[in-house]
């Protein structure tokens, strides 16, 4: 039986989207793992599952998989992505999308660019979480690193150079991170501009990271090194950041449409 896909990215940081929202699909955490494969699957950094939303207003119910069947509780930009499908798919520039992080609202202007409203960070240590208390402003690790969650664990690591990139692994695995955590390192530029690079959990280094780049900012901001709105140089590409008076963090980008495809699932071991 063939089932369909999309095959979806935002700033080279890519997706595999699937539709259970009539019929649900067999996907263990070994088959997504399979799946996300780039030389035996299909190839993604993340899987995103779609089914019928269950909170109030919202359009869809998103689920997001890492490359190594483990599920994650947010994903920016697998949620920009997910928005610009379902307004291709309907029309609405609107739609909100409901995810394991909570519901967000999304929005697609006239020139394509996707606005999700991520949400309000996580700043408690236990809500990160962290293993133990701890002051998530300053992390007891080598560099001085910050803490939050986007609906997913984020430490930003403030650098004047990319050097500590590969201890990303290690990080992202350190005690201290009991669900392990996504490990960011920001280059400040100016009071509104930042480079980053993301070590993803479960993924390693991608092209570019929405929550990271979110978590990043609000970060940044609470150090007084950058002002809340930013705007985040990725390898992929620019994100543009904004930490609100409400609290809530609104993430602009690009979505694309790279492909769609059919694959059988039953070829993949479950």
């Amino acid at each position: 039986m063939l089932t369909s896909f999309h095959k979806m990215h935002g700033l080279g940081n890519d997706f595999v989207i699937l539709d259970e929202r009539t019929a649900h699909l067999s996907l263990t955490p070994v088959r997504i793992a399979a799946l996300a494969h780039r030389k035996r699957g299909i190839g993604c950094d993340q899987l995103v599952t779609l089914r019928p939303a269950c909170a109030e207003g919202a359009d869809v119910f998103v689920r997001f998989f890492n490359p190594d069947g483990s599920e994650a509780g947010a994903c920016g930009n697998a949620s920009r992505c997910v928005a610009d499908l379902m307004w291709r798919e309907s029309g609405n520039r609107t739609p909100v999308l409901q995810t394991r992080a909570g519901v967000l609202p999304a929005s697609i202007a006239e020139n394509g660019q996707v606005t999700v409203d991520m949400g309000e960070p996580k700043l408690e240590w236990q809500n990160v979480p962290l293993a133990h208390a701890h002051d998530t402003l300053h992390l007891p690790l080598p560099g001085d690193p910050a803490a939050a969650s986007m609906g997913n664990p984020h430490a930003t690591f403030f650098v004047s150079d990319f050097d500590m990139l590969n201890q990303g692994h290690a990080l992202e695995h350190d005690a201290l991170f009991p669900e392990r955590a996504n490990i960011g390192f920001a280059k400040i530029e100016s009071p509104t501009r930042m480079r980053l690079k993301v070590h993803e959990r479960g993924a390693g280094v991608t092209e570019a990271c929405g929550s990271g780049a979110c978590a990043a900012v609000v970060n940044a901001a609470r150090r007084g090194l950058t002002e809340r709105t930013c705007t985040v140089e990725l390898d992929g590409g620019t994100l543009h950041i904004e930490w609100a008076a409400n609290n809530h963090v609104l993430m602009t980008g690009s979505a694309t449409l790279a492909f769609e495809g059919t694959v059988v699932l039953a070829d993949y071991p479950s």
